[in-house]
């Protein structure tokens, strides 16, 4: 849910949009871009980091923060770490997993510093904050920091559409977390600086709740139709929710594919047997008679 002072700019945006013929001034269509991006703290330890993260959002006019099961919050030093950015600690919505965080979000960006053992498309900030601030413009789009110690786990990495890795010096390469936050949320405002003029409004982007049903729909297609994985490395979902959120689809392309399954399901019902195969010719031969 919103928070009622989100709600209210969202209506002043809209009624920025008729008086001025559907564009709205540039500082407000800024605005409403940066409402639409959440930096999503992932487990996050010490409490002053979370405080420190708050404040580099807020410097760079980023507020919806959202902690999934931090292990203290609220705390004393967070608010101190935050140095004025109250409003963005007290305004932070604490959820218990990455998936309540992205529900609603079309973009999932997770950041990483290390290599991983299946391939997912990794940016630096500069080329991922363009595509963050694309997405926003019609979208609620999440960006994932990991625990300090431990980073982003792999189930967390699988609801992702992209990474995004912050490129250091060769010899010491540790970021904090609220350094990270700093160095993408600059990028973003730069990057939501040169989106603030006048675009064609894009589709939006399927969320994340929208992939998981797509998701769900196609592992039970395939499983009615018997389609297995050969490799025998039991990572036939894993490669394809991969395949597809590299495209990073939108709500209409999400409901063609769950068209197309469902189309798919009607023909195999209709059939009587799960493993018939249909020859062309035949129905040919039947639409003639």
């Amino acid at each position: 849910m919103l928070s009622n002072g989100c709600m209210r700019l969202r209506l002043e945006f809209r009624v920025g949009l008729a008086k001025n013929g559907g564009q709205a001034p540039a500082s407000r269509r800024l605005e409403y871009q940066s409402m639409s991006i959440r930096i999503v703290l992932v487990g996050t330890s010490h409490p002053g980091n979370i405080g420190s993260a708050a404040r580099a959002m807020h410097t760079m006019g980023l507020e919806t923060l959202y902690l999934v099961a931090p292990q203290r919050f609220p705390a004393p030093e967070a608010t101190v770490m935050a140095a004025g950015a109250d409003g963005a600690l007290q305004r932070a919505r604490v959820v218990p997993d990455v998936s309540s965080a992205v529900a609603e979000c079309g973009l999932v960006v997770g950041t990483t510093s290390r290599a991983r053992h299946l391939p997912w498309r990794v940016l630096e900030p500069r080329a991922a904050a363009q595509q963050i601030a694309a997405a926003s413009q019609s979208s609620e789009v999440a960006v994932l920091f990991g625990a300090e110690r431990t980073g982003l786990e792999n189930d967390d990495l699988r609801q992702c559409h992209l990474l995004l890795t912050i490129p250091t010096g060769p010899v010491y390469t540790s970021l904090n977390l609220a350094m990270a936050v700093q160095v993408v949320a600059y990028e973003l405002c730069l990057a939501l600086r040169e989106r603030a003029v006048p675009q064609v409004e894009p589709v939006p982007l399927a969320s994340a709740l929208d992939m998981d049903r797509f998701y769900a729909h196609l592992e039970q297609v395939l499983e009615e139709i018997d389609f297995r994985d050969r490799t025998g490395s039991g990572q036939l979902m894993v490669r394809l929710r991969r395949l597809f959120n590299r495209t990073v689809l939108d709500q209409n392309e999400a409901n063609i594919l769950r068209g197309i399954l469902t189309s798919v399901q009607g023909r195999r019902r209709r059939a009587g047997d799960p493993h018939v195969r249909h020859d062309p010719r035949t129905r040919k031969e039947q639409a003639r008679s």
